[in-house]
């Protein structure tokens, strides 16, 4: 107990003092978080790169601690596989969350590295091999315990991911889980499981004191991928031996405001058609401030349903069999309460759903092709036509494309000028002085000069979250044309031009 006080000192002391250092290298490297989107809340550029911090300052006391510490290196020794683990696939997420940071990496290869590093925690021991079952007897997994396995670590890691949405709540989320953790570790006198949460817990403090809201850096993937993976393989452990009556059910319950979150947001996005990996702005916190909370509110709210469900995953730790059944129906039930209240469950919008379903399936498919023929083409006159094409089907009248001059061309003046290239409705058309427009950011430019705006004429006064999904799929695509033209050829000086308006 007293090297895991050390341990949680160790860890928050190195988190508050290295966290401002990484706050002065990301705004010195510009790796900044711009707001470029709608679901995004925070209005000035703020760094990302936090979770370095919250990375170093978890393992550098470990470390210490095993050189220097002879107990520990004694628990160390003795679960070498767990302390394997645990190094190595930590830093392989924390590296791949910084590879996301840095460059951006699509769903593919993230789940390709957290499937392999869950299969790496497998085979050193980190498995649920029971599913509880408190109206009966347990379900014994087999060969099921493997699959079962990688998608807990996979998803854990991912649902921290998402619901790193307002500042410090994702911080707040993973500590109030991480001490959940701790107690249920120090109930059953799991040292090394202990040892581990103090130490991330000592280094979320640390974090905190600067991500609380109003934030002036944010963990990014880094972090949050990192936090999501030492909660899965720290909970699964310290439950791997629990009374087959609570067996997986206590970390579920620990973590899941989290996992309630993703499941909910993947059951949205499938209902509505929309890409599963894709953000929205219909997360838990976003209903809760769409109720007039504010930013720290919404948190708070937030920490408290936490601190429930921690409370309730403790409690099933000294209930049998028909105590956990009962106790898990009231939870349901609230759970039930709270998502309504939200306006989760509305069986009478289903309807409704299903043609934004249809309606987002098929501008997507309209779309798709033109994604194709944008990659095939070598120089922005071309390309411009198909832009035009691209807006008409997202039902746009104006379309404007700023794209930046390729390597080696420069202004008089000697600095890079945009390329740009405008398309307005006729002068006269009716809606024209009501025009609403809307600026996506192209991937691609690192100060975000590649932009396209597209303008509605159709009396809306902001874009719906379908509408702007299909609009940033379809600036991925073009920023991945514009760096082929970049790199194969000189955009030549096209100066802007008015014709009809999208059909």
């Amino acid at each position: 107990m007293r090297t895991a006080a050390v341990a949680f000192i160790l860890s928050m002391l190195c988190g508050t003092f290295l966290t401002p250092w990484v706050r002065r290298l990301a705004h010195h490297f510009g790796v900044l978080d711009h707001a470029r989107s709608s679901r995004k809340i925070h209005g000035q550029p703020i760094p990302r790169l936090g979770g370095i911090a919250i990375v170093i300052s978890f393992y550098v006391p470990l470390v210490g601690l095993l050189l220097f510490h002879r107990g520990v290196s004694m628990f160390f020794l003795a679960e070498r596989d767990h302390v394997i683990g645990l190094f190595v696939g930590g830093i392989s997420i924390a590296l791949l969350g910084l590879y996301d940071d840095l460059k951006g990496a699509n769903a593919p290869k993230k789940f390709l590295v957290q499937f392999l590093v869950a299969a790496l925690l497998y085979h050193l021991g980190f498995r649920f091999d029971v599913i509880a079952n408190p109206f009966g007897h347990p379900i014994v997994l087999g060969w099921l315990s493997l699959p079962l396995t990688l998608l807990w670590v996979a998803g854990v890691i991912n649902a921290m991911n998402l619901i790193d949405g307002l500042d410090g709540l994702a911080g707040g989320v993973a500590l109030v889980a991480v001490l959940t953790t701790f107690l249920v570790s120090l109930q059953r006198w799991h040292p090394l499981m202990m040892l581990f949460s103090a130490a991330l817990a000592g280094s979320i403090v640390g974090f905190l004191f600067y991500n609380f809201n109003p934030a002036s850096i944010f963990m990014g993937d880094t972090g949050s991928m990192f936090l999501g993976f030492v909660l899965a393989a720290t909970a699964m452990q310290t439950n791997q031996k629990a009374s087959t009556a609570v067996a997986l059910v206590i970390p579920a319950i620990a973590l899941g405001l989290p996992i309630m979150d993703t499941l909910l947001a993947m059951a949205r996005r499938a209902l509505r058609g929309r890409p599963l990996f894709q953000p929205d702005k219909e997360h838990i916190h976003h209903k809760l401030m769409a109720r007039g909370l504010s930013h720290r509110q919404a948190v708070l709210v937030l920490y408290g349903l936490c601190i429930l469900l921690g409370s309730v995953a403790l409690i099933l730790t000294y209930a049998n069999s028909g105590q956990t059944a009962l106790l898990l129906l009231v939870l349901a039930a609230v759970a039930i309460a709270f998502l309504r209240s939200l306006g989760y469950v509305r069986l009478d919008l289903m309807p409704q759903t299903a043609m934004y379903r249809k309606r987002n399936r098929a501008v997507r498919s309209a779309l798709q092709p033109l994604g194709r023929r944008l990659r095939q083409l070598r120089n922005a006159n071309e390309m411009w036509p198909v832009i035009v094409e691209a807006a008409g089907i997202l039902g746009a009248v104006s379309v404007t494309l700023l794209a930046d001059q390729p390597a080696g061309t420069a202004s008089p003046g000697g600095l890079p000028t945009p390329q740009t290239f405008t398309q307005q409705p006729p002068a006269g058309d009716e809606g024209t002085a009501s025009l609403f427009q809307a600026r996506f950011v192209i991937p691609g430019a690192k100060d975000g000069s590649r932009t396209l705006e597209l303008g509605w004429a159709d009396g809306r006064r902001e874009i719906d979250r379908d509408t702007e999904i299909a609009a940033e799929i379809f600036c991925e695509r073009l920023g991945e044309a514009l760096d082929l033209v970049q790199r194969s050829t000189s955009l030549a000086s096209v100066p802007a031009s008015k014709a009809a308006p999208p059909s």
